[in-house]
């Protein structure tokens, strides 16, 4: 075969392997693409089921068992039994989650939006907003769970300059009068549900709406005997 032939040939073989690479690496990419708008398209999915929708009615939970237990600790402890504070730190910070219960009407009377601590002294809480971490860990701005008496009414420099001390009950929240954990108003705490919109986070005192605070600080200063204040989650 003449040189040009076989040159011919080689050139040949060159744009044949070129194009069949070239197939190869578009068909790999076309096929990378899909799977990336698949797995987008499922993370989307699941992102937007998880996602808390504006006015979304969620279910009430069911207290009977906590008000009972709540009555007899009071009445164990010569506490108030007209009434009593729970928390549910299990709910979203945008919706009401402060209680107050009527032990003598048997039901709950008013209710608000409340804060949870940071909890992000001492590790970062990327979570911090969505869910409540406890620790009774001085300086580390968390909630504390458990049982509180509420304590002596005293000058608090936020809100409505009213705050009440909280004494923990239990091993859970044994620091928190150490801590200056304490029960207060803040103005940034709002007075109507947020929901899906999530409530300022404090350094670990359960903060209500001024608003809130004048209703609680009226009942208060007419209560003789310790109410107790129980956050849960």
């Amino acid at each position: 075969m003449h040189w040009y032939g076989k040159i011919n040939q080689v050139v040949k073989c060159y744009h044949y392997t070129k194009s069949t690479i070239f197939l190869v690496i578009s068909n790999t990419l076309y096929c990378y693409d899909m799977i990336r708008a698949f797995i987008l398209l499922l993370i989307s999915f699941f992102s937007c089921a998880d996602s808390p929708k504006k006015g979304e009615v969620l279910p009430e939970k069911d207290y009977a068992a906590t008000h009972n237990e709540a009555l007899k600790f009071c009445k164990e402890k010569g506490m108030c039994t007209d009434y009593y504070f729970l928390i549910d730190m299990s709910i979203h910070s945008g919706k009401n989650r402060f209680y107050v219960y009527s032990f003598d009407e048997g039901k709950i009377t008013d209710k608000n939006v409340v804060t949870h601590g940071s909890c992000d002294a001492y590790e970062p809480n990327d979570t911090k907003y969505q869910k409540a971490k406890f620790s009774n860990r001085a300086e580390s701005h968390c909630t504390s769970k458990g049982k509180y008496k509420v304590g002596s009414r005293d000058y608090s420099s936020w809100g409505i300059n009213v705050k009440y001390w909280l004494h923990g009950l239990e091993e859970s929240n044994s620091n928190a009068k150490d801590r200056v954990v304490v029960l207060h108003s803040w103005d940034a705490v709002p007075d109507v549900e947020i929901y899906p919109t999530y409530s300022p986070l404090s350094w670990g005192c359960p903060a209500v709406s001024d608003n809130f605070m004048r209703k609680l600080d009226a009942k208060l200063k007419q209560t003789q005997k310790p109410v107790l204040l129980w956050i849960t989650d």
